[in-house]
């Protein structure tokens, strides 16, 4: 291990900002990150042999043999990603940390443009022969529920500047008229679980090949376990995705546009059961015009008071009440629909979570393929947040930005002991002893497998 004569001296002098104090700036030889705390991540990487399934099915292989393995430029990738980058250009901050190289086994760290290089390869092909598989080896460690899972369906908006592939003017509330991609995301609410994501076009509808895509995701679903209910907001208020789900015999609760007829059959409901003071339940059944068959409706009745929003709309024939309207094939009791549906609003979190603390609307291309390609990648790794979170036996989810700041940021310095490599982490940040529970969790965790269910969805 280098010494302190191995510090260079700079001569600068500053005073510190709230005191009289002179400090001596001086440069060091050291290898110094401020990421320690990845070795952890790393452990669990290492336990669930990440880097041999990227191996086993990564599409892309270079010729050259002075070419870095594809493997090693994607898991640089997601390292970038996981200590907080939100353009490829960020990939520089990694480069000369040799501390973390150490870490993950890199002797040679790729530069922003073989990350770009990498995901200009992606076809259409070759995205669904990397992710589908790792979807799979992923899902096969979910926790197993007996009252099965929660599917939540959502789309976002990520604006764009220039001219890229799929970048097309259409629904965007921030900054109407700005061109933007349109991700379809499904969600497993209770494992905060990606299952499935798909990168479209701006232009798109809401529920734009909504049949489609949950055809894909469940398929790769199969027959782990139960999807218990489907949620999803307004725009999915489509007859023809609601048919896909009572032919797949799979639950649902959607939000109801409120069109003329909708309100007009939500005016007209007769027997209101008071939940309390301030709400109202009651239902209706209805065939709207081009449906193919009568559906039932929950309303939700929300007296108006002063100093509160209500997130219903307001009927002109109802005055001093908001209304909200469920379509719903599940016969439970109206209050226990609208409280499932509540649930939902944590589908917001994680697309949150994906834009400000992954940023999975910051890594574009001019290829469409690349971008969903380095998109299902911010995906993935949005995924291994949530399984080390279950793995370190962490008390209760926490976003990837909290684990960032907790557990893998912490002041290092590499060494040498005889001729292992060491790493030191710095007492101040929590150093190892805080982080020792975390390791043994991960080292005895033992990762369940989901078995296969004897009754088929419908198909």
């Amino acid at each position: 291990m280098e010494t302190e004569t191995a510090d260079k001296s700079v001569p600068r002098e500053i005073a510190a900002l709230l005191s009289s104090e002179r400090l001596i700036l001086r440069e060091t030889k050291r290898a110094v990150t401020p990421f320690g705390g990845v070795a952890v991540f790393v452990s669990f990487l290492q336990k669930i042999d990440l880097v041999g399934q990227l191996r086993r099915h990564m599409p892309i292989q270079w010729k050259s043999p002075n070419q870095i393995d594809p493997t090693a430029t994607f898991v640089a990738f997601l390292m970038t990603v996981l200590v907080g980058a939100r353009r490829f250009a960020h990939a520089a901050v990694l480069r000369g940390d040799q501390a973390l190289h150490a870490v993950l086994g890199m002797k040679r760290f790729p530069i922003d443009d073989t990350i770009r290089n990498l995901f200009r390869q992606f076809g259409m092909g070759q995205v669904q022969r990397l992710y589908e598989p790792l979807t799979e080896w992923q899902m096969q460690r979910l926790p197993r529920r007996a009252a099965g899972y929660t599917l939540d369906l959502d789309s976002t908006v990520f604006e764009r500047y220039g001219k890229q592939q799929g970048s097309l003017k259409g629904h965007n509330p921030r900054k109407h008229g700005r061109p933007s991609h349109h991700p379809l995301l499904a969600v497993l609410s209770e494992a905060h679980f990606l299952l499935h994501g798909w990168l479209r076009s701006g232009n798109c509808g809401t529920a734009r090949g909504v049949e489609e895509f949950l055809k894909e995701a469940l398929a790769l679903w199969g027959q782990r376990q139960k999807i218990r209910r489907l949620r999803a907001d307004s725009g999915f208020f489509e007859d023809q995705l609601l048919s896909f789900l009572e032919q797949r015999q799979l639950p649902y609760i959607v939000v109801a546009r409120l069109t003329k007829w909708v309100k007009r059959s939500a005016q007209r409901v007769e027997q209101w059961r008071e939940v309390d003071e301030n709400f109202a339940v009651g239902e209706f059944h209805l065939r709207l015009h081009s449906w193919k068959r009568e559906r039932r409706f929950v309303a939700i009745r929300e007296r108006v008071r002063e100093g509160r929003d209500s997130v219903g709309r307001k009927l002109i024939d109802v005055p001093g009440y908001t209304f909200r309207v469920f379509v719903t094939s599940c016969a439970d009791a109206p209050e226990e629909i609208w409280r499932d549906y509540n649930r939902r609003a944590d589908m917001e979190n994680r697309i949150a979570e994906l834009k400000h603390d992954l940023g999975a609307d910051g890594f574009c291309l001019q290829e469409f393929f690349a971008t969903e390609a380095a998109f299902r990648a911010v995906l993935l790794l949005f995924n291994l947040l949530a399984e080390f979170q279950r793995a370190a036996a962490l008390p209760g989810y926490h976003a990837p930005a909290t684990i960032r700041m907790q557990v893998l940021t912490c002041g290092a310095i590499l060494g040498r002991a005889g001729r292992r490599l060491v790493v030191h982490l710095s007492h101040s940040w929590g150093g190892l002893q805080s982080r020792i529970p975390l390791l043994d969790s991960i080292l005895t965790c033992e990762f369940p497998t989901s078995p296969k269910l004897t009754s088929v969805l419908g198909t």
